[in-house]
């Protein structure tokens, strides 16, 4: 049935993580191989007899258009002293905002544009590719900055998708690269430890070191990080959680919301569904962010291929 349709009821992304009864994983890192192939992979599934099909076919195919991006993708490594300052210092070693950017994102992005060039993209994704195209080296560094500042300008909605989505293999790139033994969680738990930026959503583990441990997920580098259960990932309140989740799911994707920031965030289950991507399965349940902000409550941070959308 159609998003608006439906009521809600309250109440290192890739293989599972492998392991005996532990401690959880502080931090995992993307695995670029896999990243994007495996989120494409899960955007087809998902949609099959989906009310946005179409969309989530395009999402699909640009996720594919990625993993021919990062598979080109120059090997970049940051300086291990620089990594070991940053987190001495409880700062993220790529920044998104104030990272210096290698010109190599912006051959990711032609990547990206080139195999999104056909006929299976809708007109308004060709025209918003056909502009990037034309823009010069300044506009696009701009842009991007623009972007990862939250200062993008409505008119250029279209083109950010793609401006994401090469970002999205650059900044995976450079943490894939990294050494999980050299970074820190930050003092602001909430943001990822390793670009600074909010996470897309959470998932609860149903395997590895301690299962039910939650992993948030960058939507930026898709690093992953554990952060305690049973808190407002915003403001660090427990006193008024709740969940809320699209009435006769299998419980695979739920909203935990605050009363107190009155924020919400997604939250995925594996115990429900082994094969949850939080890119992914956060596009195709925008039904269930509508039925939650009709409640009142604000998402703490958009999926950065919608935002502006």
């Amino acid at each position: 049935m159609p998003p608006t349709e439906q009521r809600a009821a309250g109440v290192r992304i890739g293989a599972p993580l492998q392991g005996g009864v532990g401690q959880p994983d502080p931090i995992i890192l993307p695995s670029l191989g896999s990243l994007f192939a495996r989120r494409a992979v899960r955007l087809d599934v998902l949609a099959a007899g989906h009310p946005m099909s179409a969309w989530l076919q395009f999402m699909a195919h640009l996720a594919r258009a990625q993993d021919g991006a990062a598979k080109r993708a120059a090997v970049m490594t940051l300086p291990l002293a620089e990594v070991q300052r940053a987190a001495s210092a409880g700062m993220p070693p790529l920044a998104a905002v104030t990272h210096r950017r290698d010109p190599s994102w912006r051959a990711g992005l032609a990547a990206i544009l080139d195999a999104m060039d056909d006929a299976a993209a809708p007109e308004q994704a060709q025209e918003a590719a056909s502009r990037l195209a034309e823009l010069e080296p300044s506009a696009l560094e701009a842009l991007a900055d623009a972007f990862l500042s939250g200062a993008l300008p409505a008119r250029q909605a279209g083109e950010a998708v793609y401006v994401a989505a090469a970002l999205q293999v650059y900044f995976a790139a450079l943490a894939a690269g990294l050494s999980p033994d050299a970074l820190r969680l930050l003092p602001q738990r909430r943001l990822c430890p390793v670009c600074g930026s909010d996470p897309v959503a959470g998932v609860i583990t149903a395997a590895g070191k301690l299962p039910g441990a939650r992993y948030l997920h960058c939507g930026l580098c898709a690093t992953a990080w554990n952060h305690v259960r049973a808190v407002c990932i915003n403001c660090g309140e427990s006193r008024a959680l709740a969940v809320q989740e699209i009435e006769g799911g299998n419980g695979a994707v739920k909203a935990e919301t605050c009363d107190v920031c009155h924020g919400y965030a997604k939250m995925l289950y594996q115990a429900s569904d082994m094969q949850v991507e939080p890119m992914a399965d956060d596009l195709a349940s925008l039904g269930l962010d509508m039925l939650v902000a009709e409640g009142g409550w604000s998402r703490h941070a958009p999926n950065p291929l919608i935002l502006g959308g």
